[in-house]
Order: structure tokens, then C-alpha cells, then sequence
């Protein structure tokens, strides 16, 4: 990428790294009318909010509930404390938990891998009870782990109180935090994600389906929950990639299984249609630096960043590299000496911090008087 512009002052040095002189429109519309009680649409790489509507409302999650439970479960795994092989021991409380059912008995022993794929993909009440059951004894005590999880994770305006979702007036979730926990679903246990995308669950004969429709309207759709009580209406948590870009939508108190899925499709639609996301996975560029026994200082980024724009935007955008200060030493490799900006039409659209990728070390007293005298 060719230097186009080069600026020092006492305070601030700029680079553009990119310069887009061409001119173009771009027309964004509004996004389309939800009928829903709450809802949002998430870009998954960036984490930035496309659309939403009373996002931050706290709502009765329903079934949802379960993608709580269900990350209790896959952290404990992925810790190695409890495992798919194990052998759970039905309750009598968990056998007469109403609601959707995976048919499981009283008295029987059922593999852990089996209970978890029943309450995913066919969103079995008694299997998530007894899956609570098993790991901490009692479903409120399980419920303490939901709850820490939830903290952890920054949702902050969540409460859950059993592992099912079944009603109860001190539960409740907003469609910000659902986004939240289904980006640390897809994140953190990818190899546990797959089964949000399986259509049917078969236990002891019976065959029962996956109950969100879009698995089978919508092919770049792979997961991931539905839920419904009279009082949460119904719900729809789903994920989609298509090309490069992964969308999570969230849909709380629809009026019908057959809304909650035409909402769910009209939402992503609009995401993907109008926005795209972009990943910059570094750079390393030399920017001037004074008092140092070097004349520049490498700077870069400490990780790869996403950042999503209006579809087609980035194309014209600039990348200007902007120091704080004029960079003196000594530095150390990792302080924080500027930002990358990505700015359309002069607009700054997202600000990236820059660290330095090397230490630069001060020189000597005489090094620096001849620099400054110009020797």
C-alpha cells in the first residue's frame, strides 16, 4: 500500500494509507418494520448492532433459557468436569416436567451426550432438568451456575431461575443479551454449535423435529433456538453465514411460529443484503520517532479486528494511520501509541488501536544532540 499523504506536527503525525478520491452515493434504507415485541440483529465478527428494537427490554426467554443451560454444560466439559459419556440418572422430578419432552424415564440412565441433543435440537424440558439435576443436584442450585456464566459474559440484564425456561416471574432475558450469549455459543464450542443445526432428534423410538423452520427454508441458516409460553409470546434466536459474513438475529414476543420465522428471515435478509463486515488481520507499518537510537518504530495491531459497513463502503474508504503524540523514546514493544481510523467521506467510521510491535530504546545524550543539530 503506497504512502499517500505524509504529516508531522509537534502534536499529531498522520499517515493515509489509503486515499479514495472517487465520489459515490450510497443509499442505505431504514431497516424493515419488525413485528415483534423486542428484537436485534447482530453482525458476529464486530459484535456492531445492525438494526434493534427495544434490544435492552427485559422479556421471559421461554426456551431460550436452554442456550444458557446448554453453555453451563459445554463449560463444564470443556473443563473436564463432567463428560459425554456420562450415565444420568432420570429423576422423578425431571420425568414429570411438562412442556415439550424428550420422553425420557424415571429410574433410567441416559448418556449425557443424549440429553444434551435432546433439550438442543428438540427442546426437551424433562432433559434439561436432568441435566441440571446431575451436575449440581437441584435445578436451582444449576441455576446459580446459569446465573454466574450470564455475568461473565456481560449479561447484565438477565436472570434465569431453572434450566427449562417453563415460567417464572423472576426469570428474564433481553434480545441484546441472547445475542451476547449465542456469539459465546458460536465462539467458544464450535464442535457443540453443529448440533443447533440438526433438523430431527430421535429418543426411544420417537422421532420428533427441530422446531425452528428455517433449517429448512433457508440453507446458510444453522441454528439456533425457538421458545414460546403465553407470557414470552414466541421466541426465535437464529444464526446465518453467508460468504464471509455470520449474523446472529434475535426475535422476542412474536405472534406466531409462522411470524417468528418470516420476522427472523426479513431481519437477516436486510443485514445481509446492505451491510458487509471486514477483517483486518494486521498491519506493520514505521511511523518517525525521536531521541532513539532508530529513526522509525514499527506499529501494528495486537490482534485481528472486524469492523461492519454499509455494503460497499469500505471499497472507498480511507486508512489513516494516527499518532497520539510525536512518538518519542523510549517506547516498549506493546504500548499503545496511536489508532488506525477507517474514515469514508471524512467521516471517521472505526477507530482500531495501534501498539508498537518493537521496543525503542532512548540514545544517548550525544546521539541526540547531534540529531537535533543536525550531524
Amino acid at each position: 500500500m503506497q504512502y499517500q499523504s505524509f504529516i508531522k506536527s509537534s502534536i499529531c503525525f498522520t499517515l493515509i494509507l489509503a486515499l479514495n478520491v472517487q465520489a459515490t452515493i450510497f443509499i442505505t434504507p431504514k431497516a424493515p418494520k419488525i413485528s415483534a415485541a423486542a428484537y436485534s440483529i447482530v453482525d458476529y465478527n464486530s459484535g456492531k448492532v445492525i438494526a434493534s428494537n427495544k434490544q435492552h427490554d427485559k422479556r421471559a426467554p421461554a426456551s431460550l433459557t436452554k442456550l444458557m443451560t446448554a453453555y453451563v454444560v459445554f463449560q463444564l466439559i470443556n473443563d473436564g468436569r463432567i463428560s459425554l459419556e456420562e450415565e444420568v440418572r432420570i429423576s422423578k422430578k425431571a420425568w414429570k416436567t411438562g412442556g415439550s419432552k424428550s420422553f425420557i424415564e424415571v429410574g433410567k440412565t441416559i448418556k449425557l451426550e443424549t440429553l444434551l441433543k435432546g433439550m438442543i435440537i428438540q427442546s426437551g424440558n424433562d432433559s434439561a432438568v436432568a441435566l441440571a439435576e446431575h451436575i449440581a443436584g437441584t435445578e436451582g442450585t444449576f441455576a446459580t451456575y446459569m446465573n454466574e456464566y450470564a455475568r461473565l459474559l456481560g449479561m447484565n440484564n438477565s436472570r434465569f431461575e431453572n434450566a427449562s425456561g417453563l415460567p417464572d416471574d423472576n426469570q428474564y432475558t433481553t434480545a441484546a443479551d441472547m445475542a451476547l450469549l449465542t456469539i459465546a455459543t458460536i465462539r467458544d464450542f464450535p464442535q457443540f454449535y453443529l448440533w443447533y443445526s440438526e433438523k430431527e432428534f430421535t429418543y426411544h423410538g420417537i422421532k420428533q423435529r427441530n422446531r425452528n423452520k428455517l433449517l429448512w427454508i433457508d440453507h446458510t441458516v444453522d441454528g439456533l433456538k425457538t421458545g414460546f409460553t403465553k407470557k414470552a409470546g414466541y421466541n426465535l434466536v437464529t444464526s446465518a453465514k453467508r460468504i464471509d459474513m455470520r449474523l446472529i438475529s434475535v426475535i422476542l414476543g412474536s405472534s406466531s411460529v409462522n411470524a417468528r420465522t418470516s420476522q427472523t428471515q426479513k431481519i437477516l435478509d436486510y443485514g445481509f443484503r446492505f451491510f458487509e463486515t471486514q477483517t483486518i488481520k494486521n498491519i506493520n507499518k514505521e511511523v518517525p520517532i525521536a531521541s532513539s537510537t532508530k529513526d522509525t518504530l514499527k506499529v501494528g495491531m495486537s490482534k485481528a479486528t472486524s469492523f461492519t459497513l454499509v455494503r460497499g463502503q469500505f471499497k472507498f474508504s480511507d486508512q489513516v494511520i494516527q499518532l497520539d503524540t510525536a512518538l518519542s523514546a523510549p517506547i516498549n514493544k506493546g504500548d499503545i501509541v496511536g489508532k488506525l481510523l477507517i474514515q469514508f467521506e471524512g467521516k471517521t467510521m472505526v477507530s482500531i488501536p495501534l501498539i508498537a510491535l518493537e521496543d525503542a530504546q532512548q540514545a544517548g545524550f550525544f546521539s541526540r544532540m547531534l540529531k537535533i543539530i543536525g550531524f
